[in-house]
């Protein structure tokens, strides 16, 4: 933090000696996208949030029946924010869609465009996007699931039909993903850089959580050595959704995961671990049902906004800038989730996923 100016050479050297010793003392609140001024113990060992109600839900038409909205990334850019997400329809079809809108209380009134619209997307399966610049190349990557874990490019992400044709990461799928994944799939992957590599992290719905490495000057090829970094034997513990952060300047990697309360109301929620690297091993931050990064008990709604959901699942912590790096703000945290009504049920692809804004109530800023 930068030492106040003394005003006046005048008020001598033991007034500029208290002058700067209350400025260490006493920081300031940091200031939206200034992640310099975070503390490096800013997260807590337990959290509380506050919600919105729905604020983005699907707007079906005639080509696209679509019931649910989920799986959100979010970035701002140009003065918008901008959401890219995962829709199904009445027939359980999965694709993407793009909306925009200058702040949040126009985000229900935004048009949404569909991806299928663009014929190098197409009507494919496509689901789980993250959105980042990535600076080395400018060049902006959506990374996504076509059942592999693919990626495309644009230079404009403002424009969804200029995303170009998915390509495959991996020619084949990992021996050790086939050798654990059980019944499930390997799934929602995630991107993060750092100085020197890029990592994938991804689940496989089956309790584990993997991790391939590639260096900065080869991406997005060269993806290698994956490896599981979390394991439970409950699958539902680890169970899908990673998000993995820095966390401001502290040097300190934040790794969200959901999972379901299966000791209690089979709700879904989400445990965090921190690391000293993306390359690093994961030690618990709040990561239980009793004491969770995200999770129904420490949730509270906003003034007159009823308690509109009790499932806190897949989105994404909104962030400070656009790059590879997925700075976060441990000042400020926000995340943008999906939600649906306590009363839903049945068919996984037809349920009523709504996008909502968590906001920190308890940082230690």
């Amino acid at each position: 933090m930068t030492t106040p100016r003394m005003r006046t050479f005048i008020s001598g050297l033991v007034l500029a000696l208290l002058a700067v010793g209350m400025a260490a003392l006493s920081p300031g609140p940091a200031a939206a996208g200034d992640s310099g001024t975070a503390r490096k113990d800013a997260l807590p060992g337990s959290f509380t949030w506050s919600s919105t109600g729905p604020l983005i839900a699907p707007k079906p038409d005639a080509g696209h029946p679509i019931v649910s909205v989920k799986d959100p990334t979010v970035f701002r850019y140009k003065n918008r924010w901008h959401v890219y997400a995962t829709t199904a329809d009445t027939a359980g079809r999965w694709s993407l869609a793009y909306t925009s809108f200058t702040d949040w209380s126009r985000a229900a009134a935004a048009p949404q465009t569909f991806l299928d619209a663009n014929p190098d997307i197409g009507n494919r399966y496509a689901a789980a996007p993250q959105v980042f610049y990535f600076a080395p190349q400018k060049l902006w990557y959506m990374v996504y699931q076509t059942g592999p874990p693919s990626y495309s490019t644009t230079t404009d992400p403002s424009k969804p039909e200029s995303w170009s044709a998915p390509r495959y990461f991996f020619d084949s799928e990992p021996p050790v993903v086939t050798e654990n994944k059980g019944n499930g799939f390997w799934l929602d992957f995630w991107t993060i850089c750092d100085k020197t590599d890029c990592y994938l992290f991804f689940s496989d719905d089956n309790g584990h959580q993997y991790r391939s490495r590639t260096t900065l000057a080869e991406f997005p090829n060269g993806f290698r050595d994956t490896e599981i970094v979390l394991s439970e034997p409950n699958r539902f513990d680890l169970f899908e959704a990673s998000n993995v952060y820095r966390l401001g300047d502290s040097g300190k990697y934040l790794m969200l995961v959901e999972a379901l309360a299966t000791k209690s109301d089979w709700r879904r929620y989400f445990r965090a671990w921190t690391a000293d690297s993306p390359g690093g091993t994961w030690t618990p931050l709040a990561d239980t049902e009793a004491n969770a990064f995200i999770r129904a008990n420490n949730v509270t709604f906003e003034a007159g906004q009823p308690a509109w959901t009790k499932d806190f699942s897949h989105g994404e912590l909104i962030r400070d800038g656009v790059d590879q790096n997925l700075n976060i703000n441990p000042c400020r945290l926000r995340y943008l989730y999906q939600g649906m009504d306590p009363a839903a049920s049945g068919d996984y692809s037809q349920l009523p996923w709504r996008l909502a804004l968590l906001t920190q109530t308890n940082s230690t800023c």
